[in-house]
């Protein structure tokens, strides 16, 4: 079994990353509806209690998107932030287990086209799906069961999700192999929906 690791097999960089001239920008409030301490990113944290943030109550996406860790060091739950703005919590998680948001780093983007291969064992064996171009609200309808052990995401970025219909924890697939389902940061192999990286931006709250 191998470490729990946020980004498997690649670099995980500042400002080079989402092609040629993309500039991340990110604000982080200590509150919600964009009060309190306020911290601006245009690079990784890997912990934003050396910023001086102890704790993330609302953020504007400025720029590109960014992928947010519960823990330190990009690890444990993930939540995928389009740009936009999210005045609280229930703005960019639907899972709701955990309130803690401590690490953060831009969202790699290496392709406008989108493949990626689903396997129901660990190391690319088993039953496999082959996704191109697609959103799957649900992998039981095309046949392949909830158990995903391992993946390959041949283009595009990709977001997969617990449940059917986009719902509970979400999980990142930048480009690269997952050979085990804790390269992708699950502590099971679970995984019933998944959608290429959404261009939608995050609805504005009031």
């Amino acid at each position: 079994m191998s470490d729990q690791l946020g980004v498997p097999d690649q670099q995980v960089a500042g400002k080079s990353q989402g092609g040629a001239g993309a500039v991340y920008k990110v604000s982080l409030f200590e509150f919600e509806n964009f009060r309190g301490k306020k911290v601006e990113l245009s690079a990784e944290c890997k912990d934003l209690i050396e910023k001086n943030l102890e704790k993330v109550g609302s953020i504007i996406v400025e720029s590109c998107p960014w992928v947010a860790f519960e823990q330190k060091g990009f690890l444990g739950e993930q939540f995928v932030l389009e740009k936009g703005e999210y005045p609280r919590w229930t703005t960019w998680t639907n899972s709701q287990k955990s309130y803690c948001l401590l690490s953060i780093r831009p969202l790699k983007v290496d392709s406008a086209d989108h493949k990626l291969y689903l396997f129901e064992n660990s190391s690319f064996a088993g039953r496999k799906m082959e996704i191109v171009d697609d959103d799957i609200p649900s992998l039981w309808v095309h046949g392949f069961q909830d158990r995903v052990a391992s993946a390959k995401a041949v283009n595009g970025t990709w977001v997969g999700y617990m449940y059917p219909g986009y719902r509970g924890r979400q999980f990142v697939f930048e480009h690269g192999d997952y050979k085990h389902w804790n390269d992708w940061g699950a502590t099971e192999p679970q995984l019933q929906s998944i959608r290429r990286r959404a261009v939608k931006k995050a609805r504005k709250q009031k």
